[in-house]
């Protein structure tokens, strides 16, 4: 006759290894749940920014030194003063969260290749926060003060002979997170106008669903 003894042992074993693999699969489906119900939330405060629409309410652009434009949506801002070049241009949020715009760097000279973005600590911080709501438009505005930047001459060279240059910004969500690198071509129109088109966009904080075929 089996020991009663083993056989409550073993009947427990078996009840504790049962109750382990329900809990783990209790505690895998939470977590999936949980990563799932974080994406949606993620996807809710994403922003995403493209050049404005035509249609879209023009910009009243004013820089610090009271340097003012109006323009149009679709359309960009490009003008070198006293030693200063002034640069904006319109947006459009086509995301479902808040933009925050953070910081830009511009590329006066290479408006057409497909050159990796610069390194973070090469952008230049705007002096104000401008935000832009979801499904909505908004503008980007800046200007290179300092001659000595290396930027400036060639840019300026740029504007005054009206050639294409690209501007990347670095924005993120309300929260600040979520960073995006978007990169917009600014091109001649018309006689003295400029419009601007988004031609490239790097998610920062999470994996980039176009990554490069090389990589």
């Amino acid at each position: 006759m089996a020991d009663m003894a083993a056989i409550a042992s073993i009947v427990s074993a078996g009840g504790t290894l049962v109750l382990a693999v329900a809990t783990f699969g209790a505690v895998r489906s939470a977590n999936t749940a949980a990563r799932t119900a974080e994406r949606s939330l993620m996807a809710g405060l994403r922003p995403l920014l493209v050049q404005g629409r035509v249609g879209d309410p023009p910009a009243k652009l004013l820089w610090q030194d009271r340097h003012t434009a109006k323009i149009d949506g679709g359309r960009a801002y490009a003008e070198v003063g006293d030693d200063v070049i002034y640069l904006a241009m319109t947006l459009h949020n086509v995301g479902s969260g808040i933009a925050l715009l953070n910081c830009w760097y511009v590329y006066a000279e290479m408006a057409f290749s497909d050159i990796p973005h610069a390194e973070l600590d090469e952008f230049t911080r705007l002096t104000i926060d401008l935000y832009i709501p979801a499904g909505d438009a908004g503008y980007w505005e800046s200007a290179v003060r300092d001659v000595a930047n290396p930027s400036y001459e060639p840019l300026a060279k740029a504007v005054d002979a009206r050639e294409p240059f690209s501007v990347d910004l670095l924005y993120g969500d309300q929260e600040g997170g979520q960073r995006t690198i978007s990169r917009f071509t600014i091109l001649p129109f018309g006689e003295d106008g400029w419009y601007c088109q988004a031609v490239r966009h790097w998610n920062l904080d999470r994996p980039d669903p176009r990554p490069r075929p090389d990589s």
